[in-house]
């Protein structure tokens, strides 16, 4: 079945962009992606204009998608969606369009872990990337997760730690807009932290037994940081914005590799992998390539259109589904928390 050629159509909608993507087999033949911009007014995302923006995006994004990848819906395979985890409104409207599609056109529907799809994009054939062996680790780094998952084949993962509270997305966002910076700003704050020094200012790390997260302190801390020196100094955010967004950013990558050189140290795998939102961000990038010389470590960061929520992920996961008969029923139903 493998060498046949299979088209899937994916649909991406757990937050706030709808995405829909084709691929035939392992390749993306497009990868459609609508932001909403709605968002930035509010200083993030709101879940019942997201939903609604979701149904006014999806006919067209889909439309696009099918065009762009100059294939006819009646040459499908299967569509793929996002069953979780994701704001419940949200995807709602993706798998409510999914099924219907797939029930229209008499083809089968396969769901999707949101949190699969993030490490499963490096197995996208795409000349830009390469897939790492098993077992390797992934550390999923997001606005609404993070985690160390350990892969041992494409649905054999173990998720070794995660955040008990906040993820790094939004440890990033928040300091952000504590800055008085719009949103998203975590790549502001990447953006301004290359003009700075990373050790101008010093916050604290949290002590977080094994390979678990929490960033809900380091947010209060950089909160009460700011309260105080704007109080002497009205002009201190503007005066040190580079020092403050290098230094949040230092501390932040800091707690991040300190638990994956714990992971690496534990299971004695070196192949690490990276994914989600965060993943763009130049000095995580920077910091793993730095452990290959360091460390002995071999990485794999997904091309860039990989890392943010889209659909080209969801698609790879609906073919690995699709070669093993793993199909959807009908009554499939959304899940705002799905766990590996």
């Amino acid at each position: 079945m493998e060498n046949q050629k299979k088209y899937i159509l994916a649909i991406e909608s757990s937050c706030d962009d709808t995405s829909a993507a084709v691929l035939c087999n392992k390749t993306v033949l497009s990868n459609v992606v609508a932001n909403q911009e709605i968002h930035k007014q509010y200083g993030g995302v709101v879940p019942e204009l997201a939903s609604r923006a979701h149904q006014q995006n999806i006919v067209p994004v889909v439309h696009q998608a099918l065009v762009k990848a100059n294939i006819d819906k009646k040459q499908l395979s299967a569509i793929a969606f996002t069953k979780g985890p994701g704001l419940l409104g949200s995807l709602l409207v993706g798998t409510s369009f999914a099924k219907s599609l797939a029930l229209g056109l008499n083809i089968p529907l396969i769901q999707v872990n949101h949190m699969q799809a993030h490490i499963l994009a490096h197995f996208i054939e795409d000349p830009e990337q390469k897939a790492p062996p098993f077992p390797f680790l992934a550390m999923t780094i997001s606005g609404g997760h993070t985690q160390i998952v350990l892969v041992k084949d494409y649905f054999d993962m173990t998720v070794l730690g995660e955040t008990l509270d906040d993820a790094v997305g939004e440890a990033f966002d928040k300091s952000a807009k504590l800055l008085g910076l719009p949103y998203p700003g975590g790549p502001l704050i990447d953006k301004y932290a290359k003009e700075g020094n990373p050790h101008a200012f010093e916050f604290p790390k949290p002590k977080v037994d094994g390979l678990n997260f929490s960033f809900s302190g380091l947010k209060t801390s950089i909160l009460y940081f700011i309260q105080r020196n704007v109080q002497k100094n009205p002009d201190f955010i503007q005066e040190n914005l580079a020092d403050i967004c290098a230094s949040i950013q230092h501390t932040i990558i800091a707690i991040l590799m300190q638990k994956l050189k714990a992971a690496v140290k534990e299971t004695g795998i070196k192949h690490i992998a990276i994914g989600g939102g965060v993943a763009a961000n130049s000095g995580i990038r920077g910091k793993l390539k730095q452990m290959e010389t360091d460390k002995g470590w071999t990485t794999y960061i997904p091309k860039f259109s990989y890392c943010t929520d889209n659909a080209g992920m969801i698609g790879i996961v609906g073919y690995l589904k699709y070669l093993g008969n793993e199909f959807a029923e009908q009554d499939v139903a959304a899940q705002a928390r799905y766990h590996i």
